[in-house]
């Protein structure tokens, strides 16, 4: 048996050595200290097994998805119900999008309360903001291309939103191009777009993850200004429990796809709006109940832009958080407050926000 192990082992860094040579591997690799391979500090690396999990599934989806208004919805029904595996397919497309997102969320929750967005590594704060955005703006994209009734609003959301940027948001409107529906628009975007400026922004993240090191932990004595560069575990075993981590995501999606198909409502009945929408945006729905639809553009460029100066106003040299009170505090109480947010919406009827405007081709 032991036998066996050896000539296991031996052949899997054979094979390393080979795809390394070719490839150059080992450029990859970054010193990894004990704490990286906690369920904590993996969950980056969770988010992108999670994102190509999505690739996966969305390069599926594509061949029997039709962006054209008269028949996305139709093509949407065809898939679930005629193609091979099409509905558990787009159910686990449905499920990881949204274990992405919440594992997004605490990876930005972790980096906060763990003071890593500290000098030196400010800049991969405002890097990882970005692809937040870009995560949002999946989910958004996405919510349309199912082409129901929830979708139909968020498109008629989309509208509003434009009108809101005026010149600059004349890109997001149907009138910047008479030949290309809105919706086939917005399914470039999903499928080419976001996916460009991901793959960019995600070269970007792992070379500053691998120049900077992994953060320390958090503790007393922490200060900013460490390059996390004294780790000693291997690389190959740490990125083979982040696959591990991977794979157990993709698990969780099976079954919530088996229990819980992905929804898809009626045909979008234009004049009607009668839905919320995804969790994700329940909070902005909250401030659009307030004071109309400038409350889907002012929170969010409130909110990004005081995360944006959070590496900035925090100039305390440590980590822990109990060393860190104001800043802790202040965010637990933003915190406390879009979740209290979207707990109101979630429990309340929906409001009508806008109505009389079409489809936008």
């Amino acid at each position: 048996m032991e036998a066996q192990k050896t000539v296991m082992q031996s052949r899997r860094r054979r094979l390393w050595e080979a795809l390394d040579e070719r490839l150059g591997l080992s450029a990859l690799r970054y010193p990894v200290p004990a704490h990286a391979n906690t369920l904590g500090y993996m969950l980056g690396g969770i988010t992108l097994f999670g994102f190509l999990i999505l690739i996966a599934t969305g390069i599926y989806l594509t061949q029997f998805y039709n962006p054209d208004p008269s028949q996305a919805h139709d093509s949407v029904v065809y898939l679930v119900e005629q193609t091979t595996f099409g509905d558990l397919v787009r159910s686990i497309h449905y499920w990881t999008a949204n274990l992405v997102v919440v594992t997004v969320l605490l990876h930005l929750l972790r980096i906060f309360f763990a003071g890593a967005y500290k000098r030196p590594r400010e800049a991969n704060w405002l890097v990882g903001l970005a692809l937040l955005a870009i995560t949002i703006g999946f989910v958004f994209t996405g919510t349309v291309l199912k082409w129901d009734q929830e979708a139909y609003e968020a498109m008629l959301h989309n509208m509003a939103f434009s009108e809101l940027l005026g010149g600059i948001g004349s890109w997001f409107s149907p009138s910047f191009t008479l030949s290309v529906p809105m919706l086939t628009r917005l399914y470039a975007v999903h499928i080419a777009v976001l996916p460009a400026l991901f793959l960019i922004l995600i070269a970007i993240h792992l070379m500053l993850v691998k120049y900077h090191g992994i953060s320390p932990l958090p503790t007393l004595n922490a200060r900013a200004g460490t390059w996390g560069k004294e780790g000693t575990g291997r690389f190959s075993a740490h990125l083979r429990r982040m696959v591990g981590y991977g794979l157990w995501l993709l698990a969780l999606a099976g079954v919530l796809a088996l229990l819980w198909p992905a929804p898809l409502g009626y045909p979008p009945v234009p004049g009607a709006e009668v839905t919320k929408p995804p969790w994700l945006f329940l909070w902005l729905y909250a401030f659009e109940n307030w004071v109309g639809t400038a409350g889907l553009l002012w929170p969010p460029l409130v909110l990004f832009l005081l995360l944006a100066l959070v590496p900035f106003l925090d100039r305390s040299p440590y980590l822990a958080p109990r060393k860190r009170p104001v800043t802790v505090t202040l965010g637990v109480v933003l915190l406390l407050f879009l979740v209290g947010l979207s707990v109101y919406v979630a429990l309340t009827p929906p409001v009508s926000h806008i109505q009389g405007q079409g489809m936008g081709g």
